[in-house]
Order: C-alpha cells, then structure tokens, then sequence
C-alpha cells in the first residue's frame, strides 16, 4: 500500500510539472504546489525539487 501511494504521489507531480509552467522557477512552482496538496508540506518540497530537476535549462 506504501509503495502505492508513492507511486500515485510521483506520477502527479510529474504530470502536473508537464503540464505548467516554461521556466524551470515556474516547473518548480507548480511542482511545489501540487506536492503540497497531495502530501501536504513534505510533499511539497518534493515536488519543487522534482519540478526544478525535470525543467529544461535554456
């Protein structure tokens, strides 16, 4: 069940840092956000970093 839910929570944050934002301050935003409401603050330092990690650089 643990794995489960981790692997719902990455799949969300990845979908929505895909979704939003041009820039890697914006990827990470809405990364942050989108953590935050799945996994409340952990979460959302997760998904600001997974949204930084996965924005292309230009």
């Amino acid at each position: 069940m643990k794995r489960l839910a981790i692997a719902l929570f990455v799949a969300a944050a990845l979908t929505s840092v895909a979704a939003c934002g041009t820039t890697r301050s914006e990827k990470a935003a809405t990364g942050a956000v989108a953590g935050a409401v799945v996994a409340g603050p952990v979460g959302a330092v997760v998904g600001g970093v997974a949204g930084a990690a996965l924005a292309k650089p230009k």
